[in-house]
């Protein structure tokens, strides 16, 4: 989910393109960014970030899925999934302009700038009132009752 449409409920153009993104993340790299756990790093977005500036962006692939002749398109998608997921939408590309840059294999791709990070369920602080019962909704309305035809 898209971090303006999470955060503020507006859903624009490019809230899908962030969805792609992140899909083309969790694809390369065999693991999904709600669970991915690192001591190092909140999420799949912010991990894939620092491999990219770091240059390590082959330690984020799936190992089952590199192979040498692999590796170039590998690294290419895993751009394309960064450029998708950046925190501006102003800085995402459009659809179109992603079905161009995964068809035309020899364009060169911009560098991605910084992805939008949400908040790990770690580092929520536990003692607080979030929990408690008075803030949670209590649903006394309804009620749902299971008849045999």
């Amino acid at each position: 989910m898209s971090p303006e449409y999470a955060m503020h409920g507006l859903y624009l153009i490019k809230s899908d393109v962030f969805s792609f993104g992140v899909l083309v993340l969790e694809i390369v790299s065999g693991r999904k960014n709600t669970s991915f756990y690192n001591s190092e790093s909140l999420n799949l977005l912010r991990n894939a970030s620092e491999l990219w500036r770091d240059g390590r962006s082959l330690e984020l692939m799936e190992p089952t899925i590199i192979y040498p002749s692999s590796t170039s398109i590998l690294l290419r998608f895993i751009n394309i999934g960064l450029l998708c997921v950046q925190e501006s939408p102003i800085d995402r590309p459009t659809m179109p302009d992603v079905i161009s840059m995964i068809s035309n294999e020899l364009a060169p791709l911009p560098t991605p700038n910084q992805p939008a990070f949400s908040i790990s369920r770690n580092m929520m602080d536990t003692n607080s009132t979030v929990d408690s019962a008075e803030n949670c909704s209590k649903n006394s309305v309804t009620i749902s009752a299971m008849v045999a035809r």
